[in-house]
């Protein structure tokens, strides 16, 4: 984990939304404000400024709309925080998510702390920190078709609502089990708490080092989420005579995947940035967006004074 920006640099941020939300258009424009009156510039997606209105915003267009930003501050969930990561990925910038969704799990700031946010970011009173990616492969018979990456998960899914993909799961170029199952989840620490935790797969602490490998609805005796060194590689196969697939890269990037198709997920080789204003363990995250019940816990105290109920 790092401090973030440099000293004496033209500073400027990207700023990423969730349009066509009344709320969010008047948290960009407030943040837009903000920041300018901090003497950091602003800029925004070309498809964007149309309905942001920003007078002052430089607007910016492809894949290195971000490049020389200090931050990508995006506004909305954690969808629009993928889509944001394209951006961060590509030019090194970390984002800050300033939650106007509904959990929100990658944003750091919520609606009422846009003041206090833009005051750490002028003061540069934040930490940025990596968080591992996926690379992925598609070949078909030998022959590599595409590559892409993923933040949170990829994932290899059924393409026939009523009908079950078949494939076989490797680990480090050994068969695992073959399964009849709605899709098979790669997923990263940081995704632990997305698509797959909704398929049953365990949460994993961002720190730690691994890959997770999780069957979605899979009809087998053996089939649970496993979690797996970061130096493995998983693959799945689909069973060349049955149903074809499709391979999500983060729910975002789509691709149709033939019979016969193989897809490899390995430790990415470009992380993603997040920038961190507070100091707040994980656990803590955990409480506050799934809204856990902790009432009751007697925990020791740091300050060594006496323990009440949470």
């Amino acid at each position: 984990m790092t401090s973030g920006g440099a000293v004496g640099e033209r500073r400027e941020v990207l700023l990423v939304s969730h349009t066509g939300r009344p709320e969010v258009l008047r948290a960009v424009a407030e943040a837009a404000e903000l920041f300018e009156a901090a003497g950091i510039g602003v800029r925004v997606l070309g498809e964007e400024a149309a309905e942001l209105r920003l007078d002052a915003a430089v607007v910016v267009h492809g894949p290195t709309a971000a490049d020389g930003c200090e931050l990508v501050v995006v506004f909305g969930g954690d969808g629009t925080l993928l889509r944001a990561a394209e951006f961060g990925r590509a030019s090194r910038s970390p984002l800050l998510g300033v939650n106007l969704g509904h959990v929100g799990f990658l944003a750091e700031a919520e609606r009422r702390d846009l003041g206090a946010m833009v005051e750490q970011v002028r003061t540069r009173d934040y930490q940025v920190e990596e968080r591992m990616t996926l690379d992925v492969t598609v070949t078909v018979d030998g022959v590599p078709v595409t590559s892409d990456w993923a933040l949170n998960e990829a994932s290899v899914e059924k393409a026939s609502p009523e009908r079950m993909i078949e494939v076989v799961v490797e680990v480090d170029g050994r068969p695992l089990s073959r399964w009849g199952c709605d899709g098979v989840i790669f997923a990263t620490p940081t995704g632990s708490t997305a698509y797959a935790f909704s398929a049953g797969g365990p949460v994993v602490w961002p720190e730690v080092a691994a890959l997770l490998l999780v069957p979605n609805s899979a009809h087998a005796l053996f089939a649970r989420p496993m979690v797996v060194s970061p130096r493995s590689v998983l693959a799945v196969e689909v069973i060349a005579d049955r149903s074809p697939g499709v391979l999500w890269c983060d729910g975002r990037r789509a691709l149709e995947l033939p019979p016969g198709a193989r897809i490899e997920a390995r430790k990415g080789t470009q992380p993603v940035l997040l920038a961190r204003l507070g100091t707040a363990p994980f656990t803590d995250r955990l409480v506050a967006k799934f809204n856990l019940p902790v009432r009751g816990w007697r925990g020791a105290r740091s300050d060594g004074g006496d323990t009440t109920d949470a």
